[in-house]
C-alpha cells in the first residue's frame, strides 16, 4: 500500500497491500478496495494480491468499490455506490453497478456539459478547456502535473 501526497481517505475505509494511491486522490466515506479476484478463508493467497493503480486527482464516492487489479486514469470521478472494475481513463465519470462512463469530469470536480464555438467541452467553475480525441480527453489550458494552488 501506498498513499500520496494530499490524499483525503475518509472514516470507513480499508486500504489493502496492493493499493496505490497517487498525490490528490479523495476516498469518500466507506468506499472498498478488494485486492485478491477469489478470495477464500481457507486458501492464502498472499501471492497473488493485485495492484490497484488510483492516479492524481480522482476522486471515490461514498460506498464505491474498486475492484482489484484496475486502474483509475487522473481526476477520474467515481460515483458514490459505483463499483468499478478494469482501467478507466483520465476524466471519465463512471456511475453504476458494474460502472459505465457516464460522461466527462473537470479537474475542478465538475461535468463537462457544455461546449464552446470551437466544440472544446469547458468547465463550468474554471472555464479551462477540454478536448475529446478517440475516447480521451485532455485539458487545453493548464499543465496535467501543475497544482491547482
Amino acid at each position: 500500500m501506498k498513499i500520496g501526497r494530499n490524499c483525503k481517505v475518509q472514516n470507513n475505509v480499508s486500504l489493502y497491500a496492493g493499493v496505490v494511491l497517487e498525490d490528490d486522490v479523495f476516498c469518500g466515506p466507506s468506499c472498498v478496495f478488494t485486492n485478491v479476484t477469489n478470495p477464500r478463508s481457507q486458501i492464502v493467497r498472499h501471492s497473488q494480491y493485485a495492484t490497484t493503480l488510483v492516479k492524481r486527482g480522482t476522486s471515490i464516492g461514498a460506498n464505491a468499490t474498486i475492484v482489484c487489479g484496475s486502474t483509475l486514469g487522473r481526476y477520474v470521478f467515481v460515483a458514490a455506490g459505483a463499483v468499478v472494475k478494469g482501467d478507466i481513463p483520465d476524466y471519465a465519470l463512471m456511475m453504476g453497478v458494474i460502472a459505465k462512463q457516464k460522461g466527462w469530469m473537470s479537474r475542478h470536480g465538475h461535468q463537462l456539459k457544455e461546449r464552446n464555438a470551437e466544440g472544446h467541452l469547458v468547465c463550468s467553475e474554471s472555464k479551462w478547456r477540454y478536448e475529446e480525441r478517440n475516447g480521451i480527453l485532455r485539458r487545453l489550458d493548464w499543465d496535467e502535473d501543475k497544482a491547482l494552488a
